[in-house]
């Protein structure tokens, strides 16, 4: 198999050729062929953890194409050598006294700072000033918004920039360390001066705001009809009548002045005045006093807890102890660091005496396999899961799984029918080709990556592989012979092996006889009357069955469509041993890929042959290496690959070959009349019907891409159409309402608590008709 190695800035990535045991340090050599980086100034990530020396690819799950992330180590001999009198703290701060002098806001002063999780201006006090050694992240002018924006107004752009030229707003080289009023007895948050100025606690007139005016409003980004945090608002409407205000504008959020138009302020009486900072030099001693003096004039918030609304009396588990609700002894409750919930020392199973002296806590509920978890820079620990496996034992002469992709893992899983589902899988044709069983799984055709039977013994059989494993299997196209599964000893982790003992009706054995359509015997077997009535087997042929079989494709695994079990019976095979064995008629509609109506038909949809993501270009890298490595030593070019298309014809891989032109796809009068039905969504049906001349599997890529559930990432079920516009799975909105969030997964629009879920049957009936089989497990 392959993976993928991208440098962490995303500029370089390679594909290397690995298998499941593939040692890190063999890892290093390959990515040091690939990009030139030494091992020794080789980090390797994945997933959050930090490959080490010692261990191989199968010990932390990377599987084909998974991406791993290399970050170069700098030079360190070239670092000593610049060398550096600054000492840092850990927020980046030099702790070297500042040599500049402070303009605006000094030490004690009261001040009001932009939060990072809120985006708001939160009242705190000024307590430390230090040398701020980190880089501006965002300019002056972007905090002004001029980036070209066709939709904004004379008065935004000119407020904009009356606000950039604030003195407040150039950067000093100075970090403020400021403690917020609301959290004072966490440790104080470092801010530039850009993002910190003095309070403004003077109340606005309303009948003296203007259009064009900067001020501080108070808004719920989440709920507008609700108290929210303070932001900056740039008027764009005011008008007032005899019974109500309204007052409307441009919001801007957090430190990158994100714009938010058309909000409507609901606190139009509690408007403040945005103030220019005065410099120390300019300032009076009333100036100085009400800078660093407490007044009852605070400002209100938001309560950070819609439960209990900051009530300290009352019993809150979304705030206090998760699982007592308790608000006392907040110094014995700790913090999860995963979900931030707060559980009391007393309350935990088994409780705590005192808090744990490590540097990450994980609540119950959190807590994953201490295993599993892993610092950067400290050894992978062994799982227990792992050490049972036989690549996990020790031994010598032990082999390598190999490169081949029979090893690697599904990356993607079909979710547009359920696992038990009978019948033709929506969206794939007959003649579809894939080079590996693994495609052909991910796809949901044959989901068992190497087993070849799929079924349940208490349901049936959903779908076989022809692959020429045993002896006593006949394919004569039409109708086959087929082989049950067992009679083997395959200890050892051994892939196939002799017939060794008789074969039962269990299992696999009996999924496949609950097919038929027959009562079921485990003696004689059982013939059905009407074979027409059984339960119907997808089948793949799979090219090794060529060995026995003219129908068996050249390269890959080939779908021929459904077959139902005529009958079922237990005989002596060539082994010497009992073995069952089921014949199967083919019964679709659509003609078989040998036929010669067949292969027109594949041409005219343009099927090929469906490779994992990137691996052509892994093919076609190691050919042209290879190429060089011959044209270097003197030996003849090899020989350009061929790519045998699924008819068998070989193609060449040029870029100048002709691609076989797709056979437009014309939906049916009932499956238009479907479509057309749904009104409401017909914009998004418009767009489907446009990938119509791309073909079936085309146009149906496209209606689960624009009927995507937001929440779940599946085709929406029983959906909901919203007054915005958007189609979500009823359950989905409900756990949604659950939490008491109203507003839309997709766009945030204020849907209200008053909101039915009804559900759009238009659109259900036309899903169900396009995915028959997709309602099934949700």
């Amino acid at each position: 198999m392959y993976i993928q190695i991208k440098t962490a800035d995303c500029s370089q990535s390679k594909r290397v050729e690995v298998s499941k045991l593939t040692s890190v340090e063999e890892l290093k050599s390959l990515v040091e062929e690939a990009l030139s980086v030494k091992p020794d100034r080789q980090r390797l990530f994945f997933r959050g953890k930090q490959l080490e020396d010692g261990y191989k690819v199968f010990d932390y799950n990377i599987n084909l194409n998974d991406v791993v992330m290399l970050m170069v180590k700098p030079d360190l001999s070239a670092f000593a050598a610049s060398g550096s009198s600054d000492v840092k703290d850990k927020k980046g701060c030099s702790k070297a006294s500042t040599s500049k002098e402070v303009v605006c806001c000094p030490r004690g002063d009261l001040v009001e700072a932009i939060d990072d999780l809120y985006g708001g201006w939160f009242e705190g006090k000024i307590v430390e000033i230090v040398k701020n050694t980190e880089p501006l992240t965002d300019t002056v002018s972007e905090l002004a918004g001029d980036k070209q924006d066709s939709e904004k107004t004379e008065e935004e752009a000119q407020a904009a920039k009356s606000y950039a030229e604030d003195p407040a707003l150039q950067d000093d080289g100075l970090l403020y360390m400021v403690s917020f009023d609301f959290s004072s007895d966490d440790p104080p948050i470092g801010f530039p001066l850009k993002h910190v100025r003095p309070r403004m606690n003077t109340t606005v007139k309303f009948s003296d705001i203007k259009v064009g005016d900067m001020v501080l409003v108070n808004y719920n980004i989440e709920s507008p009809n609700e108290r929210g945090f303070w932001y900056d608002m740039i008027v764009t409407e005011v008008s007032s009548k005899r019974t109500s205000r309204n007052l409307v504008g441009t919001l801007y959020v957090g430190r990158q002045r994100t714009e938010l138009r058309n909000c409507k302020i609901l606190f139009t009486d509690e408007v403040v005045q945005i103030l220019k900072p005065k410099p120390i030099s300019e300032r009076t001693k009333e100036d100085d006093i009400s800078m660093t003096t407490e007044n009852d004039n605070k400002r209100k918030n938001a309560p950070f807890c819609a439960t209990c609304q900051d009530n300290p009396k009352r019993k809150c588990k979304d705030c206090s102890c998760q699982v007592c609700g308790g608000k006392d002894d907040p110094e014995r409750q700790l913090m999860c660091d995963e979900c931030d919930m707060a559980y009391h020392l007393r309350c935990l199973n088994p409780p705590l005496d005192a808090i744990p002296d490590i540097d990450e806590w994980y609540c119950p509920e959190c807590k994953n396999d201490e295993n599993e978890i892993v610092k950067a820079g400290d050894k992978l620990k062994e799982s227990k899961k792992k050490k049972k496996l036989p690549s996990a034992k020790e031994k010598e002469g032990k082999r390598d799984w190999g490169k081949g992709m029979a090893c690697a893992g599904r990356t993607k899983e079909c979710t547009i029918v359920p696992p038990n589902h009978f019948g033709p899988i929506p969206g794939v044709d007959v003649g579809t080709c894939w080079k590996f069983r693994l495609n052909a799984s991910e796809a949901g055709v044959h989901r068992p990556p190497v087993s070849g039977i799929h079924g349940r013994d208490s349901e049936g059989a959903y779908s076989i592989v022809l692959s020429g494993g045993y002896e006593d299997d006949v394919d004569n196209g039409e109708e086959f012979y087929y082989t049950g599964s067992g009679g083997r000893d395959l200890s050892g982790n051994k892939r196939t092996s002799e017939q060794s003992c008789d074969q039962t009706l269990t299992r696999m054995n009996l999924a496949l006889a609950l097919n038929c359509n027959a009562p079921v015997n485990k003696e004689k077997g059982a013939e059905a009357k009407d074979w027409k009535g059984g339960k119907p087997v997808r089948v793949l042929r799979n090219y090794k069955g060529a060995k026995h079989s003219k129908y068996a494709p050249e390269e890959g695994n080939r779908y021929d469509g459904i077959y139902k079990i005529v009958k079922y019976y237990p005989e002596k095979g060539e082994s010497g041993f009992i073995v069952w064995r089921y014949l199967l008629r083919r019964d679709d509609p659509t003609p078989a890929p040998w036929t010669k109506e067949g292969k027109k038909r594949i041409q005219s949809l343009g099927l090929t042959m469906i490779y994992p993501d990137g691996y052509e270009e892994m093919m076609a890298a190691k050919e042209a290496a290879a190429k060089a490595g011959s044209s270097e030593d003197g030996a003849k070019p090899t020989k350009k690959r061929q790519r045998k298309s699924v008819l068998g014809e070989s193609t060449s891989d040029s870029p100048n070959t002709k691609k076989a032109k797709v056979a437009a796809y014309e939906l049916d009068s009932e499956t238009s009349e479907k479509l057309d039905q749904d009104t409401v969504n017909k914009k998004f049906w418009d767009s489907c019907k446009e990938s119509l001349q791309e073909g079936k599997m085309k146009f149906l890529a496209e209606v689960q891409e624009q009927f995507m559930c937001i929440c779940c990432q599946e085709v929406v079920f029983n959906p909901v159409t919203t007054e915005c516009n958007h189609n979500i799975c009823k359950a989905c909105l409900k756990r949604s309402f659950s939490a008491q969030v109203y507003n839309c997964p997709s766009c945030r629009y204020e849907l209200g608590k008053d909101f039915e879920l009804t559900v759009n049957e238009n659109l259900a009936s036309a899903l169900l008709h396009l995915f028959p089989g997709y309602e099934v497990g949700r």
